[in-house]
């Protein structure tokens, strides 16, 4: 038989060999399409809904429509709080590739200065709803615009939108009435509706735009937009509108409120109207002011500093947070106080030395006119704003009921009804001091809050809502901001109004009025220069809060003090005394007295044009005022 040789080929082995390798192939190739099969079920079967919505939010997503914010006006319908079209900067930084990247880029395009970088990085970085556009930058210029639209490609994630900002008129006059919104902070959007601020920049910080935010805010809506695939909008799908902010109309008159500041003359102090019988606040002070429209889109450092440090301090609501020792504006309401508690009567005659002094102690307690004024009954007594008097009358009443008669008027409580951040002041007890210093009160003190003085601190609002009530014969409505909200009108009476004051005999009102109506007709009147000419009743208090204490002996010499250490002055009246129409409260710190006539040139205005104000009102001061206040 013939040997094989290696050169010759196995046909049969070769075919069962091939022929293996061939099922294998095909098993493998089975089973590989198998998997593919079977994978392409799975997407396309089991997980059809998980992966249709993927591509939809890819291809689709819904944006939030930022309302319209309402608009805010005066009560004759003058605009104090408008909003103007302008374009923003916004960043969604879960659809940026590289923050840190594209942060400077921005930089470089919009020409950031060194001192502004810092602070537009830190806003992209802020506590941010997931894919809810950041805030970066406000007000864009257009040449910044441009730049940002020829580097769009670059851009992922940033978007220029436009929006509407809000602007203030008069933002200095008005500042601390309206307040001002600003850019909505990490503490404010945990505590916020995610859904009705979705899209929302700015909320209300202080005032009117605080205590109204929820009118004025309005409700957010919402577009489907469908998007490419570097989250560009192509076009809209469906829109659900916003609903826009409500209007809100102030019971505030902006002529008057622009005559009140230029009557403080560039000087520190606040003025307070109010009408007795609605409540209105028909202006309210505060000076200086300062530019609120520099805190909507972000106020610089520099700016911001140099408000914090002016020792006249412009952010400070002195009409509604100032708390100061009233003075004598307190007599006549401790004049009341005294005829209701049985202390004294109408008639009832003191004699003034000077000087008062308690049984067995040896203080003297002076009078501002150190020699007296003799015999002094009620209403010489206002007429002449006699300390004496009313000395006695405080050591005859006690702290207990002189406090307790005071809380009637409002003093030491927050009454008003929308004013934000308003100062209760203080009235102090026999009780207060104990709690709060765990002391005694002492007869002395007493003699220092029946004129004024010592732990009793009252703010220009409360001063005002009390010669309201006062004006009202003890009747409370609640002194208020806003006239209407919507089409909705803000009307008394207010839930949590105080009782009306009561006194056992209504002629008493008229006894306080008459030493009242003294103080600026009477020929002693310490306000009697400002009663030239009057041509209707007015019933008027002035008075002097000390900015430190004397000593015994010690006379008050305003020309050896300097400036700021002199003794505030204070003026509160209302007129005409039978029908009020206006109620005021003034105070002009280190003035030392002689602001009589600013409260007569105001009323004036209010009570000769029956509340109609035009532009030939006299709005400043044409000569210096003399100081006729004694005490």
């Amino acid at each position: 038989m013939r040997k094989r040789r290696p050169t010759d080929k196995d046909h049969l082995r070769e075919s069962r060999v091939f022929r293996n390798r061939s099922l294998l192939a095909a098993a493998l190739i089975l089973l590989m399409a198998g998997g593919l099969v079977g994978r392409l079920f799975y997407l396309q079967v089991v997980k059809h809904d998980v992966f249709t919505t993927r591509s939809d939010n890819n291809r689709m997503r819904v944006e939030p429509l930022p309302p319209r914010r309402g608009l805010i006006y005066d009560r004759n319908g003058k605009l104090l709080a408008e909003n103007r079209p302008t374009y923003n900067l916004t960043i969604v930084r879960e659809r940026v590739d590289d923050l840190d990247e594209t942060l400077e880029r921005l930089v470089q395009i919009l020409g950031l200065p060194e001192d502004e970088v810092a602070t537009f990085k830190e806003r992209s970085r802020q506590r941010q709803r997931p894919y809810q556009p950041a805030l970066l930058m406000s007000d864009l210029t257009q040449d910044q615009i441009a730049r940002l639209a020829v580097n769009r490609y670059l851009l992922s994630g940033v978007e220029v939108e436009a929006q509407l900002v809000r602007y203030y008129p008069d933002p200095i006059v008005m500042s601390h009435v309206l307040g001002y919104v600003g850019r909505i902070n990490a503490d404010e959007l945990a505590d916020l509706d995610p859904g009705n601020y979705a899209g929302t920049h700015f909320i209300g910080k202080t005032g009117v735009e605080y205590t109204y935010e929820g009118q004025l805010h309005g409700k957010a809506g919402l577009r489907k937009v469908e998007t490419n695939a570097r989250g560009r909008v192509l076009r809209e799908l469906d829109r659900q509108p916003p609903v826009p902010g409500k209007d809100v109309t102030l019971t505030i008159d902006s002529r008057l409120q622009h005559m009140a500041y230029n009557l403080l003359d560039g000087r520190r102090g606040a003025i307070v109207a109010i009408q007795p019988k609605t409540g209105d606040i028909l202006a309210m002070v505060s000076a200086p002011g300062f530019d609120i429209n520099k805190f909507v889109t972000g106020i610089s450092y520099d700016d911001y500093q140099g408000l914090q440090q002016d020792p006249d301090l412009p952010l400070y609501n002195r009409a509604a947070r100032g708390q100061y020792p009233p003075g004598s504006t307190v007599k006549p309401f401790e004049a009341l106080a005294s005829l209701q508690n049985g202390v004294v009567k109408p008639n009832d005659i003191i004699y003034d030395p000077g000087y008062f002094k308690l049984p067995n102690d040896d203080r003297r307690y002076h009078n501002w006119l150190r020699w007296g004024h003799g015999r002094v009954d009620l209403e010489r007594a206002l007429e002449v704003s006699n300390n004496t008097y009313f000395y006695t009358m405080a050591y005859r009443l006690g702290i207990d009921r002189l406090s307790s008669f005071m809380h009637e008027f409002g003093f030491g409580e927050v009454t008003s009804l929308d004013v934000q951040g308003a100062s209760a002041g203080l009235m102090p007890s026999r009780e207060w001091k104990r709690e709060k210093y765990n002391q005694a009160w002492f007869p002395g003190e007493t003699l220092s809050a029946g004129i004024g003085q010592g732990y009793f601190m009252a703010t220009p609002l409360q001063l005002a809502a009390a010669t309201a009530t006062l004006a009202n014969h003890g009747h409370w409505v609640r002194p208020h901001l806003a006239e209407d909200i919507g089409e909705e009108a803000v009307k008394p009476p207010f839930a949590d109004t105080k009782p009306d004051v009561k006194v056992d005999q209504d002629r008493w009102w008229q006894d306080v009025f008459k030493g009242m109506e003294a103080v600026i007709s009477g020929p002693e009147g310490t306000a009697r220069k400002a009663g030239v000419g009057l041509q209707y009743d007015m019933a008027a208090k002035t008075g002097t809060a000390q900015v430190f204490s004397l000593g015994q002996n010690q006379k008050y010499d305003a020309d050896e003090l300097e400036e700021r250490l002199r003794d505030h002055a204070l003026f509160i009246g209302f007129a005409p005394v039978e029908d009020p129409q206006i109620a005021i409260a003034m105070i002009v710190e280190n003035a030392g007295g002689g602001i009589s006539e600013l409260g007569r040139e105001l009323t004036d205005a209010w009570v000769l044009h029956d509340g109609k104000l035009d532009d030939t009102l006299p709005t400043t001061i044409n000569e210096e005022v003399e100081s006729l206040d004694g005490d």
